[in-house]
């Protein structure tokens, strides 16, 4: 019954902005770390930001200083601002929690299903 639904992809132009937004719903009890993940072709998936839910955040080192991560708790949603846009950063971004269910009370990994970035002029 969880799932995560990721918003805000699309076509930017070099230094331009984007913001994207993850909303997670379901038999939740908690989530505890929620994330960003990026996968361009052909390459690994790798981590861009995360925040633990009391807030501390890590970024990763290609884009410390330009992307911004965020979360709502009440919302249960997990949002990440991205200025300054390369055409490296051009990939599909996957958003990450990791969430206690509730009954059992397990806690378990969740991913969406992706959301694609292209940076291009």
């Amino acid at each position: 019954q969880v799932q995560l639904v990721e918003s805000g992809g699309g076509l930017v132009q070099p230094g331009g902005s984007l913001r994207l937004s993850c909303a997670a719903s379901g038999s939740i009890f908690s989530i505890n770390t929620m994330g960003w993940y990026r996968q361009a072709p052909g390459k690994q998936r790798e981590l861009v930001a995360d925040i633990t839910r009391a807030g501390s955040t890590n970024y990763a080192d290609s884009v410390q200083g330009r992307f911004t991560i965020s979360r709502d708790n009440a919302k249960k949603t997990v949002y990440l601002q991205m200025n300054g846009l390369k055409p490296e950063d051009t990939a599909d971004y996957y958003c990450y929690a990791r969430i206690t269910v509730s009954g059992a009370l397990r806690t378990l990994d969740y991913w969406g299903k992706g959301t694609l970035v292209t940076v291009s002029s």
